[in-house]
């Protein structure tokens, strides 16, 4: 690093969603406005993080762009495409030529439904937002990253849940956010357990799946509204799964097993993430060994993590 060199570093929380609604056209006609297009569905953030560590430096207008993106220290750059959007729309905005390094680390693992191109792009945004002065307001920088989400197909209503906090039910899609905020408990365990990644793009680009999501997700949402509480959350979930038919479709036979051996057990219940080879069990702690027992009769198919919800809303402060 150059003494011309700044750097920054924004947390953002992972996130699972339960079940969803896409909503890309009215009427059966397109929408074509990204910022329209969006998700009704519900969710919960994870005390789990993604860390955006960004590094900027000042070079000639004649040198050669050098921007970089890292993830989980592997060079992707424009194969991480929602982040490269960002950094790209951004550019626009700038009088001088910079290089920009964005690192990713997430605690959870990518691809596997814990909303990492959410928290990635909410973490490049804020950090570039700070360390450039841009001077955009949090509405603007929201309506970025979910933008940018949406244009890239790498998720549809993360970000407004990300915004949001807690568990909460988006009422609306596209931006600006509409959510109502669900009470959790205290005392509670989230038990994930990943078998691996499903690619965003290849589910929301199936005609057949795309229905079957439209249709199953509109009716778990009715029914979460009329009980707004944490085990009609899972429950809404479960059906979701079960309506789409989505673990026959996509051959997940292990998750549906798993699924079903969890939900034996005296807990909250458990359901598969949106979208990922992982399957989530909301319980009360004093319940977490018999939990974790039932997820170790799949080992070591199955990497196992122990996240909490996170009910507060992410505040995007630069971190040391």
């Amino acid at each position: 690093m150059t003494e011309n060199a700044k750097s920054i570093s924004i947390e953002v929380p992972h996130r699972i969603s339960g079940f969803f609604e896409i909503v890309d056209e009215i009427n059966g006609i397109k929408i074509t406005d990204p910022e329209l297009i969006g998700s009704r569905g519900a969710g919960f953030n994870l005390r789990a993080v993604g860390k955006t560590t960004i590094f900027i430096e000042s070079v000639d207008n004649n040198e050669e762009d050098k921007s970089k993106i890292y993830i989980n220290n592997e060079e992707f750059n424009e194969k991480a495409e929602t982040t490269y959007f960002i950094i790209n729309y951004i550019e626009s905005y700038l009088k001088k030529s910079i290089n920009i390094k964005v690192y990713h680390h997430f605690d959870l693992p990518v691809g596997c439904g814990y909303g990492a191109s959410g928290s990635g792009a909410l973490g490049t945004i804020f950090g570039l937002n700070n360390i450039l002065n841009l001077g955009l307001s949090y509405t603007e920088l929201g309506r970025i990253a979910h933008i940018a989400e949406v244009i890239n197909r790498t998720g549809l209503g993360t970000v407004c849940g990300l915004l949001a906090g807690g568990l909460c039910v988006l009422k609306e899609p596209g931006y600006p956010c509409n959510y109502e905020s669900i009470p959790v408990p205290e005392n509670l365990r989230i038990i994930c357990g990943s078998f691996g990644a499903i690619q965003t793009k290849s589910v929301l680009t199936s005609p057949h799946l795309k229905l079957k999501i439209k249709e199953a997700g509109k009716k778990a949402l009715k029914k979460l509204l009329n009980t707004p509480n944490i085990k009609m959350f899972i429950t809404a979930s479960f059906e979701f799964v079960r309506d789409t038919n989505i673990l026959n479709i996509l051959n997940l036979s292990k998750i549906e097993e798993l699924i079903e051996n969890l939900n034996n057990l005296n807990i909250y219940g458990a359901s598969m993430n949106q979208l990922g080879q992982s399957v989530y069990a909301i319980c009360k702690k004093s319940d977490q060994k018999k939990v974790l027992e039932t997820f170790d009769t799949f080992k070591p198919e199955v990497k196992v993590y122990i996240s909490a919800i996170n009910k507060n809303r992410p505040e995007f402060l630069p971190i040391t």
